[in-house]
């Protein structure tokens, strides 16, 4: 199972390091699939599944969604896909790395209470997470299935979470005339964009202080419990 989690990095690393770029690619795979009606619109949605296994950046299919889809079908089919695609990352994370990771960090007493404090507020940092542009979306993913979150508060969470950002990238793209504005650099820079971004930035400042809060006092908890030389 390792073998396959090291394959699967490794074809992520040579993406991002060939230096693709993939806009047009991109808008044209959703543009293909305005022909195939609501069929389409589910393989819009299946197509977040191996974008977050392989680390792949989804912003511009989001907006190329809303540009091809409309508003409210590209939200529906994007928000769903999109939990989905945590979900099916989430798993592969507890399967296939947690327990090699565990062996690594099995006498490291910080990552323990580190993984007590997820499993007991799982929820709120999961959702405050996913609320910032700045945390790594698809590294999270496979990060959070090591942890002991709650697969419920894990899904719940990530949706609610990442709900407003796919409202914002998809009225970004049903508001453009084009692909061409789609898949341009200016299509992406707006005024309710930056404002989400400050916002994400105020949830990364907010679910590092909670981290550091939770995680400091269950170490110090766990600190007190670890048997000593004398028992």
């Amino acid at each position: 199972m390792a073998v396959i989690a090291l394959v699967v990095a490794m074809i992520a690393t040579t993406t991002l390091r060939s230096g693709l770029d993939l806009r047009q690619q991109t808008a044209q795979f959703v543009e293909t699939l305005r022909a195939q009606g609501n069929v389409g619109l589910v393989l819009l949605g299946l197509a977040y599944v191996p974008a977050s296994l392989l680390f792949v950046p989804s912003p511009l299919l989001t907006i190329s969604g809303g540009f091809v889809f409309g508003m409210v079908r590209a939200v529906i089919a994007i928000s769903l896909g999109s939990t989905l695609a945590a979900s099916i990352t989430f798993f592969a994370g507890r399967t296939l790395l947690r327990h090699f990771i565990e062996q690594k960090v099995a006498n490291d007493l910080r990552f323990r209470a580190l993984d007590q404090a997820v499993a007991q507020h799982g929820f709120k940092i999961v959702f405050l997470s996913r609320l910032s542009p700045l945390l790594p979306y698809n590294l999270l993913n496979y990060a959070f299935g090591v942890t002991r979150v709650r697969f419920r508060d894990y899904v719940l969470a990530s949706w609610t979470g990442m709900f407003p950002g796919t409202c914002l990238y998809v009225s970004i793209g049903a508001a453009a005339k084009s692909l061409t504005e789609v898949t341009s650099d200016s299509s992406q820079s707006s005024s309710a964009q930056q404002a989400l971004f400050g916002f994400g930035l105020l949830a990364t400042v907010l679910v590092s202080v909670l981290l550091t809060k939770i995680a400091k006092k269950a170490l110090v908890d766990a600190t007190f419990v670890v048997p000593t030389a004398e028992n």
